[in-house]
């Protein structure tokens, strides 16, 4: 997948906020994604570690001497990221304290399933949990 790059935001130009990109990025997804890696970078990089704090929040991972600041990992339904209802909110905190920068989409997975120990289940959840997971 190509990644969707943000970079309409500017000092210059009208504000254009993190979550509403995050929320475009979401809405350009097919239903069955099951995680995502977005990167983010701040124009202003005195503001860093203020920016950190409120983005500990959805457990992003800083890069070290890069071009882009942070990698923020998201899952939709289960996995070891972020749930992005949680990442808008926090992207619409990170607005309103008035960041402004660049969000980018790396990398979408699609298609998997989460392993759920079925043994001992009956028939008709096994049955539920492929419906429901599309398996």
């Amino acid at each position: 997948m190509r990644p969707i790059l943000c970079p309409h935001r500017s000092r210059y130009a009208s504000q254009v906020s993190f979550a509403n990109d995050f929320q475009e990025v979401l809405d350009s997804l097919p239903t069955d994604w099951t995680d995502l890696v977005v990167d983010l970078r701040i124009d202003d990089e005195s503001r860093y570690v203020d920016a950190s704090v409120i983005l500990s929040q959805v457990n992003v991972q800083p890069y070290s001497k890069a071009e882009w600041h942070w990698r923020l990992p998201v899952a939709h339904t289960f996995g070891h990221a972020a749930a992005a209802q949680t990442v808008k909110g926090t992207l619409e905190k990170f607005d309103a304290q008035g960041f402004t920068g660049e969000l980018r989409l790396v990398e979408v997975r699609e298609g998997r399933s989460e392993v759920v120990q079925m043994w001992g289940r009956p028939e008709s959840v096994r049955e539920e949990f492929r419906v429901r997971r599309s398996i």
